[in-house]
């Protein structure tokens, strides 16, 4: 670690699940030397990551304005400023088309754009001159994977609002960018990465030989909030290049699990 935050006052938000982006996220930018606000919406793990890390915590739910604004004070009043902001929200909904429902079209909206432009509209009121902003949106914004398209256009509706951001806010030397990672391994994706099978469907797929991490995800948004950085209102893809390819489809991942099982089988 080379201090490459230090001094930085930083929101972290969705960090409210033991060993999710935001939570490995919030202990980089603490090694880095930063000042870490922790949020989301499960008190037990903002705490225990509070005291591993120091910092402060915060309950919040992205879909609430009030919380959002409440968010933002907090990190005024426990490090008197901020530079720094990180959305790590978002909900893996896989959902066919045809049956998606109003009801989880309003959810996903509510989480994964309302919620976000709400966060950045509360965070950018009282963000430090030359401080930054990071969005987590997904390599499925540039490449297609079935049945999730809901996911999909929130997240890429999301990219754009970033790109808005920086053309407005870059006056005051505020930059604001997106990550882009594919397929990786944590609580939202833990039942298929277990699957050594699924795990390898999506693998063969990334140039770099490797699905993500979320240490490569976590380095990469560390980066762009650091002074070093000169970019702002692009998308990072940080997925080992799978958006120079695709994803596997369902029947090839199904197929890739049903071969690896009939395998063990076969084995005994």
């Amino acid at each position: 670690m080379t201090g490459r935050l230090q001094g930085k006052r930083a929101i972290v938000l969705g960090a409210a699940q033991a060993g999710n982006l935001g939570q490995v996220t919030a202990r980089r930018f603490a090694a880095e030397g930063a000042r870490v606000l922790v949020a989301g919406r499960h008190e037990a793990p903002l705490r225990a990551l509070t005291e591993e890390i120091g910092g402060a915590w915060v309950l919040c739910d992205i879909t609430e304005e009030a919380q959002l604004e409440a968010l933002v004070q907090r990190c005024l009043d426990a490090f008197g400023g901020l530079d720094l902001a990180v959305n790590c929200t978002g909900w893996g909904l896989l959902t066919p088309f045809l049956d998606n429902t109003r009801e989880e079209l309003e959810a996903m909206a509510a989480l994964q754009f309302v919620g976000p432009f709400q966060f950045f509209q509360a965070v950018l009121r009282e963000m430090s001159d030359g401080g930054a902003l990071v969005q987590v949106s997904s390599a499925t914004a540039k490449i297609m994977m079935e049945d999730h398209a809901a996911y999909m256009g929130t997240k890429a509706g999301m990219d754009h609002v970033i790109r808005c951001i920086a053309n407005e806010f870059g006056a005051r030397g505020i930059r604001a960018n997106s990550v882009a990672p594919g397929f990786t391994a944590s609580p939202m994706t833990e039942r298929a990465a277990r699957n050594p099978a699924v795990v390898g469907a999506f693998a063969k797929e990334y140039p770099l030989g490797r699905v993500g991490t979320l240490e490569d995800t976590a380095e990469a948004i560390t980066w762009l909030c650091s002074d070093a950085c000169f970019m702002t209102g692009e998308v990072l893809q940080v997925n080992g290049g799978v958006t120079l390819r695709r994803n596997p489809t369902n029947d090839e991942i199904v197929g890739a699990a049903r071969k690896a099982r009939a395998e063990r089988e076969a084995q005994g």
